[in-house]
């Protein structure tokens, strides 16, 4: 157990993130960090704390404007007007953050929820949301003019030829996975080393997919939500799989659209939210190198939690 606080000690900076950009934040006592590498349930853990903080108002806001995403280096908030923006949101903060604990700043007085899954399925969510990016998309960010680092490759049309990359490359010095995003393991393994902590709470993808209440009241008790039986029961209803697909594609409208980001859609942006398709995809070789490197990165309670959601403490 590590006996001090977490600190900063890496910035990232590419084609997605900018960690700079959380120096422009100042926490309110009562905000919430949701912070995953990717496609583990970011966008759900967000709608559910949505449901569960506003439910109760007439009308909802939207969830884009109480949910900042302060590291997209490419947010349409443009960094001379993040702070202010962040500054005058209303009511309580939904943050999302995809930097690990080393780029992020950590504040005690901030709730963080960790959400954490098997990174073979991670891996099979992320191939079908990088080969769903459209010309426009890559053109967009990798604009010489705005462009932090070397470009952000175009996905191969196999998942296998990206498969060794992502799983045994980084695309920072000091990663060992993840290219040519950033990295997962690493990810996980920065904020499981202080999971100890308090203001930590992680949850598993698993866990919200085999019970879906169980997991809303779980966000509700260490957000110090006072909700009743009906709130948790329109959150639920709300946030199952199918109808978080519909509301996403339902809003991809408007100049917000993910229609020029992604060649489905919403639709591809929330594919299937199911585990184990890459049992029929990886084979032994793939398998061998998974092993290597969560050997090499991950904690083997950590690594257990990732695979199972089973956690070893508490």
């Amino acid at each position: 157990m590590k006996s001090t606080l977490p600190e900063m000690t890496r910035v990232y900076q590419n084609h997605h993130l900018d960690s700079t950009r959380w120096e422009l934040y100042t926490p309110r006592d009562n905000d919430v960090i949701v912070s995953t590498a990717y496609k583990s349930g970011t966008t759900w853990t967000q709608m559910i704390l949505h449901i569960l903080i506003y439910g109760n108002q007439d009308p909802m806001p939207e969830l884009g404007s109480v949910t900042p995403w302060p590291d997209a280096y490419f947010h349409p908030i443009s960094r001379d007007d993040l702070g202010s923006w962040m500054a005058g949101l209303k009511g309580r903060r939904i943050l999302k953050s995809h930097l690990p604990l080393d780029g992020l700043p950590y504040y005690e007085n901030v709730k963080y929820i960790i959400v954490g899954r098997d990174p073979r399925d991670v891996f099979m969510s992320l191939f079908n949301h990088y080969w769903n990016y459209t010309k426009q998309f890559y053109q967009d960010i990798n604009d010489p003019k705005k462009l932090m680092g070397p470009s952000f490759p175009v996905c191969p049309d196999d998942p296998r030829e990206f498969w060794p990359d992502w799983i045994a490359r980084g695309w920072f010095e000091w990663e060992s996975e993840g290219y040519p995003f950033w990295s997962n393991l690493h990810h996980t393994q920065t904020y499981w080393d202080y999971k100890h902590l308090p203001n930590f709470h992680f949850l598993h993808y698993n866990n919200m997919l085999a019970d879906l209440e169980g997991a809303v009241r779980e966000i509700a008790s260490f957000a110090e939500l006072d909700v009743t039986d009906e709130l948790v029961e329109r959150a639920v209803e709300d946030t199952t799989l199918s109808n978080v697909k519909r509301k996403i594609v339902a809003a991809d409208s408007g100049e917000d659209s993910d229609s020029s980001m992604f060649k489905g859609g919403a639709n591809a942006f929330f594919y299937k939210g199911t585990n184990g398709r890459w049992k029929d995809i990886l084979n032994e070789d793939d398998l061998q190198l998974y092993r290597q490197t969560t050997e090499k990165i991950l904690a083997p309670d950590c690594l257990h939690w990732l695979e199972t959601g089973e956690k070893p403490y508490k």
